[in-house]
């Protein structure tokens, strides 16, 4: 029986569970100015993660927190403009940036977390969402 799995707590951005009910979840990891702010959703049996971050205006997709599904859960929705975009590859297939694509995060699951992907510069990441 294999062992305990060791998890980076400071890469930890949510459980599995809680994305269950909502589908989606946005987290925060760093902190000043420019903490990487991104999210994670559910596509069937994976998980991807993107940056919260609209191709189009420049702003978070979400406006309420966590929030960042179409009502049936189907696509990914900027709430400011109704930009949609696919949860599986973060293009936008309708909208003012169609076309366009949501940055994405390397992730990696570890038991019953989600974790930033190892080799994922967070503060990076954040910079080149800004």
């Amino acid at each position: 029986m294999p062992g305990p799995v060791e998890i980076d707590l400071e890469r930890v951005l949510c459980r599995l569970a809680d994305l269950e009910h909502s589908g989606a979840r946005g987290f925060r990891i760093g902190g000043g100015d420019w903490p990487l702010r991104g999210f994670v959703v559910r596509c069937g049996a994976l998980v991807r993660g993107y940056v919260n971050h609209c191709p189009h205006a420049g702003h978070p997709l979400d406006l309420r927190p966590h929030c960042f599904l179409t009502p049936d859960h189907a696509l990914i929705v900027c709430a400011s403009h109704g930009a949609l975009f696919d949860k599986a590859s973060g293009e936008c297939i309708a909208g003012p940036c169609a076309g366009r694509s949501l940055q994405p995060i390397p992730l990696t699951v570890a038991g019953d977390w989600v974790l930033l992907a190892p080799e994922v510069d967070p503060a990076a990441l954040a910079a080149g969402a800004s």
